[in-house]
């Protein structure tokens, strides 16, 4: 028997990204309508001397589950306050 398994929304990604960046400025969008394809810009204090492998990580750890079966696509954009420009949101850039 197959489960029915309810589609995140881009507020309960926010939300779980919010639980563990309590600092996070977070803005999360539907990239497809469809539920499971997201994009996803974070700005932490958290992420201050981290990499970007280690802030997509500290993100994936927040999303937990839902990166296992319920989001398929990910794409992420994440600063340290200070890095953040919004001329960069398009292209994804950080530039200290």
């Amino acid at each position: 028997m197959c489960q029915h398994r309810e589609m995140p929304t881009a507020d309960a990604i926010a939300a779980r990204i919010l639980a563990a960046l309590p600092d996070a400025e977070v803005e999360v969008r539907d990239t497809t309508g469809g539920g499971d394809h997201f994009a996803a810009r974070v700005v932490s204090g958290a992420f201050a001397g981290r990499g970007l492998v280690e802030r997509h990580q500290m993100v994936y750890e927040a999303l937990g589950k839902l990166l296992e079966r319920e989001i398929h696509a990910l794409s992420l954009s994440t600063h340290a306050p200070g890095e953040h420009n919004p001329a960069n949101r398009k292209t994804g850039e950080s530039h200290a």
